[in-house]
């Protein structure tokens, strides 16, 4: 079984594009698909700053339908982006993190110390009908040392322990700017680095963990059944591959790091996540999703670990064409959901939800019993 559903189409619903997809299910079973709503300049950083607000849309059958889009986050004409959600599963509360800056500071100026670029969060405790107010927490998750910082985008996990953990990146210092593509990469290979915040108390408060290798950004974050954490990371170093990193202190530290040189990729951003639990009496499974390509953003791809993340099997392509960013999850139902970047010829034309069963994904040689 696979359909794909176009969830958010550019240029309806009252915004220019829609970018930066993030997926959860809540504790009830409702599915979130959050995403950046832009009505941002596109010749600005390609968009990354202007107006931009969170939006949102839900599904209570599966991810089979889904309500109209509301939108979650909107502070003022500024840029309310990269979310980033993760659900207390002992509070029922969903949690979405966010960064914020102005409308017209974008990351080159940020990264320059020029304009400031500030963290946030907001809640929500009826499966996402309404928000609370957002409130910053920069001071706790921001080293003062550190200008440019994301959050996601994408889903965060909960762990076994029950603390809460959001995968982020930052810049170093007040790095060169991006004068031209190959001076932001030269950048963020040498000053950027992925790292994961965190709270235990339920998300009242928040801090600073590990932090990942130079040359890592964007990235998404699982548990394996032994408890450790696998940070799998966009790459600027060398080659068109995805990095990773090992914590074995529930994400405080990361110490064993390496790049995957099985998960090419044309420097972007990818969804992971866990497919059975450490109570499962079936196949331990992980799902990752990227554009599996070192030439462009093309060919979204799903592929599958059977052993904690340590190798992955081909996968399966969802798109060919147009595909960048994605986020994966799991419904209640176990089918799986991956909302990703999707176009074709000459551009990309909104966010498409991809939802498959195991036997599509597998072509039968594996099972959801």
């Amino acid at each position: 079984m696979i359909e794909q559903t176009q969830l958010f189409k550019n240029g309806e619903g009252g915004y220019r594009a829609y970018n930066a997809p993030a997926l959860t299910r809540s504790v009830k079973g409702t599915m979130l698909a959050f995403c950046e709503a832009r009505n941002s300049d596109p010749t600005v950083m390609g968009g990354d700053s202007g107006d931009i607000d969170i939006g949102l849309r839900r599904s209570f059958d599966n991810g089979c339908t889904w309500e109209p889009m509301q939108i979650a986050v909107r502070t003022g004409p500024d840029t309310d982006g990269n979310p980033a959600p993760v659900v207390d599963r002992n509070t029922g509360t969903i949690w979405l993190v966010f960064c914020q800056n102005f409308a017209d500071g974008p990351e080159n100026l940020i990264v320059e110390g020029k304009a400031p670029r500030t963290v946030w969060v907001t809640s929500s405790k009826d499966d996402g009908a309404t928000w609370d107010t957002p409130r910053e927490i920069t001071d706790e998750v921001k080293d003062a040392s550190w200008t440019w910082y994301a959050t996601g985008p994408g889903g965060g996990i909960q762990l076994s322990s029950g603390r809460l953990v959001i995968p982020c990146d930052h810049v170093q210092g007040v790095a060169g700017g991006y004068q031209d593509v190959a001076s932001s990469v030269a950048t963020l290979a040498g000053f950027g680095h992925s790292h994961i915040i965190y709270s235990d108390d339920h998300g009242e408060h928040w801090h600073i963990g590990g932090v990942a290798q130079a040359g890592t950004n964007e990235s998404k974050v699982v548990q394996t059944i032994d408890g450790a954490l696998y940070l799998n990371c966009r790459n600027y170093v060398g080659d068109h591959r995805r990095a990773y990193a090992w914590s074995y202190d529930d994400g405080t530290s990361f110490t064993e790091s390496g790049w995957d040189e099985t998960l090419p990729e044309p420097i972007c951003n990818a969804g992971l996540t866990r497919f059975t639990d450490e109570n499962s009496h079936d196949r331990n499974r992980v799902l990752f999703s990227n554009p599996a390509s070192k030439s462009r953003r093309e060919r979204l791809t799903v592929r599958i670990s059977y052993d904690e993340c340590r190798t992955w099997n081909t996968g399966k392509v969802l798109h060919e064409d147009h595909s960048s960013y994605s986020d994966i999850c799991a419904a209640p139902d176990m089918s799986i959901c991956c909302l990703y970047d999707w176009g074709y010829g000459s551009g990309y034309d909104g966010l498409t939800l991809a939802r498959f069963d195991l036997e599509w994904l597998t072509d039968g040689a594996d099972s959801l019993a």
